[in-house]
């Protein structure tokens, strides 16, 4: 059960890397860019807290 948990995280984690770095790829001006990565990351950080049962 630990090691599933620690998985999810771990692709968790990484999806949100991934999706940070293609939202720097994006033809976007400085100030939409920012705002997308607080979205991105405001999401991951609920995904995660939702995999360590804090939700």
């Amino acid at each position: 059960m630990a090691s599933s948990a620690l998985i999810s995280i771990l692709i968790t984690f990484l999806v949100i890397i991934l999706v940070l770095y293609l939202v720097q790829r994006l033809p976007l001006d400085a100030r939409m860019r920012q705002i997308a990565q607080i979205i991105v990351i405001i999401i991951g950080i609920i995904s995660l807290l939702k995999y360590l049962a804090v939700f």
